[in-house]
């Protein structure tokens, strides 16, 4: 039997538990049917620990309670979150952090920056093992902002703030347009729905398959702008777009075909050439789809990389495709030329795809002109319009999608009507694809 002094400290605990605070509502949107099991609920640290579950898969997350002492990171806070990144560790199951804290409890000196480092240290640890989603709901600032950013999606309200350095004042459509948030919502319910979505279609971690859907298939024609030919290719009303606001030439979405994740990255032609930030978003992604083996289907039209850009970020984009081991399919809609085709694994692609009017050449044809039909241009009247002439011409003969397909560079040309079907088709034959073999390494030294 309890004595009264335990009745009175269990209604106590069972109280301080049920108490509402902001946290502990963002956990109750994130898990199905608002119901999740808190862990170490009298730990009072200023963030709230749990797991539950999303569309019925299971799911660790912490959420930082701004109700105790601003959501300050101390040394009980970090052990909190650190317990909670062991356990999926053990278990193989996706994290969710929601941060809204003020910052570090700094009269704690060296040993907020252990706790930081804890965290981080943990957080990169998990990295390509189990998917791990950061959602920005309100004050990310300091060290949590290195935290957050080192998940493998970022979601933030369009009002959130995330920066380093007190004073900064950078809101969370600053930082996607800097590339640190890959999915920007006006308000964090917004945001913790896109969490949910995300989580729903990602595998649990890197030794699972990726969960299958019912799917409607779309009516559109595969053909204009990347995000078209994206909408063509997807299931109906499936896409979710990371990364928009960076990288304007690119494109890059999660998305299922044929009721499976499948990772899509696009060149945009309707856009400049390829920049560095194109060449971080693309890598970034691809690495990403490739650490769960979600198939990534590249859809390729531009004319290559800016001249002024950096070798080393275009090179960081080549090792990205290279190393990528997840099944890979290329589709050609229009312009491939010189290092942009190499770049975007094409080579070493498990299908490429080309359309009838595709243009592949080592270089843009007006300069291929230049190069090897140089003497088709003397005695031209008009010079200017002659070379333009012949550029049509060689785009249509020596550079079109038929002539790389003789060469063995395209394994089929194919319609914008039948690209779904064959992108469909070839992730449904290669589902159960092997891992490429590769030379004993820690791991290949990328060109940051």
């Amino acid at each position: 039997m309890l004595t009264e002094s335990q009745k009175a400290k269990l209604a106590e605990y069972k109280n301080a538990a049920a108490a509402s605070s902001p946290a502990k509502e963002r956990l109750a949107k994130l898990f199905d049917d608002g119901i999740y099991t808190e862990f170490d609920s009298t730990v009072k640290a200023g963030v709230v620990t749990a797991y539950g579950y999303v569309d019925g898969s299971p799911v660790y997350a912490y959420s930082q309670d701004k109700n105790v002492n601003s959501g300050a990171v101390g040394k009980q806070h970090a052990d909190k979150i650190c317990k909670i990144l062991d356990l999926a560790s053990r278990n193989g199951i996706p994290v969710v952090g929601v941060f809204d804290s003020d910052g570090a409890v700094i009269s704690d000196g060296a040993e907020t920056l252990a706790a930081y480092s804890e965290i981080l240290a943990w957080t990169n640890n998990l990295s390509g093992v189990v998917p791990q989603i950061a959602v920005v709901a309100g004050t990310c600032i300091g060290s949590a902002a290195l935290i957050a950013a080192s998940a493998d999606i970022v979601v933030a309200s369009k009002d959130a703030e995330m920066y380093l350095t007190a004073g900064e004042g950078k809101n969370g459509a600053a930082a996607a347009e800097l590339g640190t948030v890959s999915v920007l919502t006006e308000n964090d319910d917004e945001a913790i729905k896109s969490a949910r979505k995300l989580l729903s279609m990602l595998p649990a971690n890197n030794l699972s398959s990726a969960p299958e859907f019912e799917f409607s298939v779309s009516s559109k024609s595969a053909e204009g702008k990347a995000a078209d030919i994206a909408e063509a290719i997807a299931d109906e009303g499936s896409i979710v777009e990371l990364s928009e606001k960076f990288g304007k030439a690119s494109y890059t979405a999660i998305a299922t075909v044929g009721g499976s994740a499948v990772g899509i990255a696009a060149t945009n032609k309707t856009a400049d050439k390829l920049t560095s930030e194109d060449s971080a978003k693309l890598a970034r992604f691809v690495r990403t789809c490739d650490a769960f083996s979600i198939p990534v289907v590249t859809v390729i039209d531009t004319e290559g990389f800016e001249t002024n850009d950096n070798i080393r970020d275009l090179a960081k984009l080549a090792n990205a495709y290279a190393e990528a081991t997840t099944l890979k399919i290329s589709v050609v809609t229009g312009k491939a030329y010189g290092s942009a085709m190499v770049a975007l694994g094409t080579a070493n692609a498990d299908m490429t795809f080309a359309y009838p009017d595709a243009v592949i050449s080592p270089l843009a044809p007006v300069t291929a002109v230049e190069f090897l039909w140089h003497d088709k241009l003397k005695g031209a009247a008009d010079v200017k319009a002659e070379r333009t002439k012949l550029a049509a011409d060689y785009a249509e003969t020596e550079a079109s999608a038929f002539a790389a397909a003789e060469k063995n560079c395209v394994d089929e040309i194919i319609t914008s009507d039948e690209a779904r079907a064959k992108v469909v088709s070839v992730l449904e034959l290669m589902a159960g694809k092997r891992l490429n073999k590769r030379l004993p390494k820690k791991h290949s030294n990328m060109p940051f």
